[in-house]
């Protein structure tokens, strides 16, 4: 017999993936030890019989090796699947399934990434997997440590697409009923609303407003305002799920409700959400319910945090597209100069005048705007459309230079990327901006030219 010695890892959540492939030899690989660097008793523990197959060797190294050579069983289970998947199912996994109890966050992380890869390489097929893998992925879900959830929970979302929906419905979404409720802990109720999201395309719409719709209203007036936002940024699946019809009745309701909520963090989502859901809802729907809100949205913005101003100025284009054709000129007016203030954005000239409200910057700040300045950038051929090619030098000549100029090179390089689909939407009015070509083409930076 010859022991095998593993030397010390990084199993920090960030280089998990990295030393994945690392573990997977430390099964099959023995390393000769210096005797000079280990007790006796140290060897005894760390040797394994040669002589044992693979199935063996693992189901040992489970029971009674290190935690270091545990971990490396584990990881080493997708290539047990390929070789052996009967006696790999029939005495390997229970025995991961009983460590995984004990284990700490290494093998708790490495288990989730493994499970995730038999499922991914079908190994066995899904009602196999189902019956053995799904109630261990269930059973780790609320794991104390948040990375161990959250690891567990990708995989189970990923385990929700291939499974056939009566085994969701009572596996999954039956139980969920009872873990949404106020007396589960909130890491609980926020696993919930994620895999709310998860399963609305699974079912018909009756089921869904049967079963499913009563406990993401639930969840979306929820106590806590981490409930309340995980669960909003939920609702466009919940929304493509369900149809326009429920959509309306059902999911635009809350998102109103939430888009006035106390919490910054909740408003955001449901923002983000009704931009990103603008193109299920009827005309009337955006203009007496979205474009409202939007409005006020914008005008509250300035007072708020930054964060919201970064999120703003992504989804402006979109913004202005989706609501187009409900804008009175004086509502398009104003869209239109909100954009024009978002671009210059923390720039000490702002419109053209010495800005003297701005206060000193923190660095925090500074990088937010530039944000903001090149999600404008970003937008700047969508917000062309808005305002329509021929009406460029005039509303947007003036923005357009700025940004093609901006002090900073993640907007200029935004704007140099944009330049093309700018230069096709003028058509025959390129020459216009043929000195910003220029520019840019002997920009200071390589990463613009």
């Amino acid at each position: 017999m010859r022991p095998i010695i593993f030397s010390k890892m990084d199993f920090s959540h960030s280089s998990l993936f990295g030393y994945i492939e690392d573990l997977q030899e430390l099964t099959i690989i023995e390393r000769p030890v210096r005797r000079s660097l280990k007790t006796p008793e140290e060897i005894e523990r760390l040797t394994v019989d040669e002589e044992l197959s693979d199935i063996e060797r693992a189901v040992y190294l489970l029971s009674s090796g290190q935690d270091i050579q545990g971990t490396s069983v584990v990881a080493n289970l997708p290539a047990l699947m390929r070789q052996n998947p009967a006696e790999t199912l029939r005495r390997v996994l229970p025995k991961i399934r009983e460590v995984l109890h004990v284990a700490g966050v290494e093998m708790q992380l490495t288990a989730a990434v493994s499970f995730l890869t038999v499922l991914q390489e079908e190994s066995v097929s899904i009602h196999t997997y189902s019956h053995s893998f799904l109630h261990i992925i269930l059973q780790n879900l609320e794991h104390r440590d948040a990375g161990v959830s959250n690891a567990w929970l990708e995989t189970l979302l990923a385990v929700i697409e291939a499974l056939p929906k009566e085994t969701v419905r009572h596996e999954i979404l039956n139980p969920l009923v009872s873990k949404a409720q106020l007396s589960q802990t909130l890491q609980s109720r926020l696993v919930s609303c994620k895999i709310m999201g998860k399963v609305a395309n699974k079912f018909e719409a009756h089921t869904m407003k049967r079963e499913v719709l009563p406990l993401v209203k639930s969840l979306c007036q929820d106590v806590e305002y981490e409930v309340r936002t995980c669960m909003c940024r939920q609702l466009e699946h919940v929304a493509r799920g369900i149809g326009t019809e429920l959509t309306k009745t059902v999911v635009l309701p809350e998102l109103v409700e939430l888009a006035r909520d106390e919490g910054s963090s909740v408003r955001l989502a449901a923002f983000e959400t009704l931009v990103n859901l603008l193109d299920m809802l009827d005309a009337d729907d955006r203009s007496q319910t979205v474009l409202p809100l939007v409005k006020s949205f914008c005008e509250k913005s300035f007072k708020a945090d930054e964060s919201i101003l970064v999120s703003l100025s992504f989804h402006l284009g979109k913004l202005c597209n989706g609501l187009y054709g409900i804008f009175t000129p004086e509502q398009h007016l104003r869209f239109l100069e909100f954009y024009k203030k978002l671009s210059t954005l923390g720039l000490q000239h702002e419109n053209g005048h010495n800005d003297n409200q701005l206060h000193l910057q923190t660095l925090e700040q500074e990088k937010k705007y530039i944000s903001v300045r090149k999600n404008c950038a970003y937008n700047f051929p969508a917000m062309i459309v808005f305002v329509d090619p021929k009406n460029f030098h005039l509303e947007l000549y003036s923005i357009f230079f700025c940004l093609c100029h901006d002090p900073e090179v993640p907007v200029r390089y935004t704007m140099a990327i944009s330049f093309f689909e700018v230069a096709k939407l003028l058509n025959s009015d390129v020459y216009t901006i043929h000195k910003e070509l220029v520019t840019l083409l002997q920009d200071e930076s390589l990463e613009v030219i």
